[in-house]
């Protein structure tokens, strides 16, 4: 990466973290395109292999998530045999989830795809500053927050301009 002039560009944190970002996560998304699923399945599929038994809504909540969208993802994993009901849902009763072996076979191979990242990333990288900086790049994340969206509420300083008219969006006393 250089500049018109043949150059380092100056170098954003931020951009280059998300350039990283999307090439791991094409990596990681066409390994597990090749077996038909995708990041959600595999995150539907860890969370009901630490925790089987949890229902669709549970899992749609810590993956943040609709519900429809869980039940979506679910669906899938149950037609490719990666998941099965244990109990029955219907009439007011929330149907169980646990994950089939045909399930942990497809964690095996996102586990794998997530392992060669991270040999990729000890390559390009000194392997102990890549461990040292873990703990930051984890904090970072909390910090960004669970899902990226609108900016977070700010206090007012005062009458805020209208970016097209530069009149105040608020009335000020």
């Amino acid at each position: 990466m250089t500049d018109d002039r043949g150059g380092v560009p100056p170098l954003s944190p931020a951009f280059l973290l998300i350039m990283l970002g999307s090439r791991l996560r094409g990596g990681v998304e066409t390994r597990l395109a090749a077996e038909g699923i995708a990041i959600r399945h595999l995150s539907a599929l860890g969370h009901l292999s630490r925790d089987p038994g949890l229902s669709y809504s549970e899992l749609a909540r810590r993956a943040s998530v609709t519900p429809q969208s869980m039940q979506a993802t679910l669906s899938k994993l149950e037609e490719s045999g990666a998941v099965e009901k244990v109990t029955g849902g219907g009439r007011g009763r929330t149907a169980k989830l646990a994950v089939t072996d045909e399930g942990r076979r497809l964690l095996d191979v996102g586990k794998q795809a997530y392992a060669d990242l991270d040999a990729l990333l000890s390559e390009a990288m000194d392997p102990v500053a890549l461990r040292e900086m873990l703990p930051g790049l984890f904090r970072a994340v909390q910090a960004a927050g669970d899902r990226p969206g609108p900016e977070r509420p700010r206090e007012s300083t005062g009458p805020h301009r209208h970016s097209r008219t530069g009149k105040n969006d608020r009335p000020t006393t």
